[in-house]
């Protein structure tokens, strides 16, 4: 139709050269790839405004792209890769379209033959459709990236645009569906958990001639199951593929055998103004009592060791207790909010982050432990910080602005723990939009803050608390324990992160001069007079500082981690073996994980049992943040670790774990 008008057109128009309205350029993500290894090549696809490409079935009246190769010898091209394309229909025809810029993606292999330095520059000539909603025009263009044989190294830069590309790559259905006819209607069956939501899905069939392109999909839910029924048209057999669009760029690809599809079950709104109000309020609850629950974790302990001394300064003073616990509860939450949203808009640019993504790069770590090492410097009285209001210090601060930053730094530094319950509260932001998964961030801080907003509002909790007295000193100094103990931890995962040598010099530096800068400002309010020094140390402190965060904002890590063995090849091999596979996903800078590690999975007990049973322990490392580590937890309705995935042999699924782990548990599972 429009594709045979195209090419009418095409041949009336005047022979001369003129722009593309869909501009095409092959990068690479390794300029250099390792012989008998392989290289992801991308053909990212710019559309003018108003145009639009097709995809690999563009559906009535498009056709998506193909590529002539010429491929130098010992190169193999394997095919390109479709983002989730978006359903459009014109003049009631149905177009499978990308109406934004879009890439894709395919593997380039080189032969284990190929000589280092071999000249392996990759050239073709691609041809694709360009539409409008009023005209098409076929389009062609010369493609071509330079590559050489080398060791296959993959700048950083490379690594994190190609991660994003993949990022909108459907992921594939780990079991096929079933599809069936019905008189005029063809019916489809997708295995879906329950847990999977579906916001405004379409079905894209890969496989022609077997369905109506524009005719209405009706979808429903029968148990585990996602039926699809719409009006068929063709004759085709056999198996089918497909696309299932989830919703926001989203989607798994399906293959389906021919078979009986369950009855039609609760009928799915198809249109993106209805969210699962059922999982809005299980996430929210689950959200507010998991940030309860934070409370008792050792990484909140040390700031609400700071929030104890303001209590019982306070005397219960009912007036004051109520002021000091709202602006607590106020900073908890808006901080938690202001997490939420920067993910969300992460994640709404292409970005893999989950939450704690800031405690993933060395920049927001070194600043944490700058302030912990005041907190520390102030508790142990070698300074006093100047109030908001009024001169007391940070520990014992009092009002509502001592009670707001309270807050603020009690949710921030909870962000790394993940106590029952969190994870998958946490893990529905995935699925519902970004008006509705911030509510959920903030019932986390709201969590937080409970226990000292029901002491604020609750008189015979807050009579409970001591009398202020002599005491409060002695205390206060033994509240820099627990907050000197945290900055040591940090000053730990700064050194994981960045490993040993050069790239620690700066960070080091920056360290060395602040605790010269405190130490030096309380010694001055102590009298000393030696103000050049200070000012000496505070520039020193700016310089090194600087210098620190211009090294790590490029610096990768170096030092490997424990995790490095898991990798959706390493898993894919593992399951093969027929063997239980044990996946655990852990970060550095997470405390309930390495309890965990420390109290259950690397006891004698269960290791032991683990090589007797032959079970394969595969272990993910997130310190750093890793894109095929966050999709991994997203498959799996997680945006945070700890995450514990337990593959029983010739199970199509994995169980997930409690994220509390016990020795017994896992001897347990291993069937010791």
């Amino acid at each position: 139709m429009l594709a045979l008008l195209a090419l009418f057109a095409l041949a009336l128009a005047p022979a001369r050269a003129q722009a593309p309205h869909i501009a095409a350029k092959l990068v690479a993500e390794s300029s250099v790839p390792a012989p008998g290894g392989s290289t992801a090549i991308a053909l990212t696809m710019a559309p003018e405004k108003g145009w639009h490409g097709y995809w690999s079935n563009g559906g009535d009246a498009g056709f998506g792209l193909e590529v002539e190769w010429n491929a130098p010898e010992g190169v193999t091209v394997e095919p390109f890769r479709y983002p989730v394309p978006d359903p459009l229909i014109l003049f009631g025809m149905m177009n499978h379209v990308y109406e934004h810029p879009y890439a894709l993606l395919a593997d380039v292999r080189v032969d284990k033959g190929v000589a280092l330095g071999t000249d392996l520059t990759l050239t073709g000539i691609a041809r694709w459709l360009a539409c409008t909603d009023k005209v098409c025009v076929p389009e062609k263009a010369v493609i071509a990236v330079a590559l050489k044989a080398g060791d296959g190294k993959i700048a950083a830069a490379e690594r994190e645009r190609f991660d994003a590309w993949r990022a909108k790559l459907p992921q594939p259905l780990d079991r096929p569906g079933t599809w069936e006819r019905k008189g005029d209607m063809v019916r489809f069956g997708i295995p879906l958990p329950e847990s999977t939501a579906l916001d405004a899905p379409h079905l894209f069939l890969e496989t022609r001639n077997l369905a109506d392109y524009p005719a209405a999909q009706t979808f429903s839910r029968n148990g585990e199951w996602i039926i699809v029924e719409t009006k068929a048209k063709g004759e085709a057999a056999g198996p089918v593929a497909a696309l299932l669009k989830l919703g926001d760029g989203r989607g798994l690809t399906v293959d389906f055998e021919p078979g009986a599809v369950p009855v039609a079950g609760e009928t799915i709104a198809t249109g993106r103004s209805g969210i699962d109000m059922g999982l809005f309020w299980t996430a929210l609850g689950g959200a507010i009592l998991g940030g309860l629950i934070l409370n008792l974790m050792p990484c909140v302990f040390p700031i609400l060791s700071l929030k104890a001394l303001s209590l019982a300064r306070s005397g219960g003073e009912a007036r004051e207790a109520k002021v000091e616990a709202l602006a607590y509860t106020a900073g908890a939450v808006m901080t938690a909010l202001l997490l939420g949203g920067v993910l969300l808009t992460l994640r709404a640019a292409g970005e893999q982050v989950g939450w704690a993504f800031q405690l993933q790069h060395p920049v927001s770590v070194l600043a944490l432990l700058l302030l912990a090492m005041a907190i520390t410097l102030n508790l142990i009285g070698a300074f006093e910080l100047p109030s908001f209001g009024g001169g007391q210090m940070l520990a014992e601060k009092g009002g509502a602005a001592g009670g707001f930053w309270t807050g603020a730094l009690a949710a921030f530094v909870a962000t790394p723990c993940s106590g029952p319950l969190l994870g998958a509260a946490l893990g529905a932001t995935l699925v519902l939009p970004a008006w509705a998964a911030l509510p959920i961030f903030g019932g986390l801080g709201f969590g937080i803050a409970l226990p000292f907003l029901a002491i604020g509002y609750v008189p015979a909790l807050r009579n409970r608390l001591p009398k202020p007295g002599p005491w409060m000193a002695k205390f206060r100094r033994w509240m820099a324990v627990p907050m000197g103990i945290t900055t040591l931890s940090l000053g730990w995962l700064l050194w994981r992160q960045l490993g040993s040598g050069e790239a620690l010099l700066w960070p080091l530096t920056a360290v060395a001069a602040g605790l010269v800068l405190f130490w030096h400002y309380g010694s001055m309010q102590r009298g000393d007079r030696r103000s050049w020094l200070l000012f000496a140390s505070g520039l020193l402190f700016v310089g090194s500082l600087a210098g620190a965060v211009s090294e790590m904002a490029t610096a990768q890590r170096q030092v490997a981690g424990a995790g490095s063995s898991f990798s959706n090849e390493a898993l894919a091999k593992a399951r093969a073996s027929g063997k239980p596979v044990f996946v655990y996903f852990t970060a550095d800078w997470c405390l309930s994980c390495k309890a965990n590690e420390a109290g259950a999975i690397n006891r004698d007990a269960v290791q032991t049992v683990f090589v007797d049973k032959g079970v394969v322990t595969l272990v993910g490392d997130w310190t750093n943040g890793d894109p095929v580590i966050t999709r991994t937890l997203a498959e799996h309705g997680r945006n945070s670790v700890p995450l514990y995935l337990w593959y029983a042999p010739g199970a199509a699924t994995p169980e997930i774990l409690p994220q509390i782990l016990t020795p017994s548990l896992l001897i347990d599972k291993a069937g010791g």
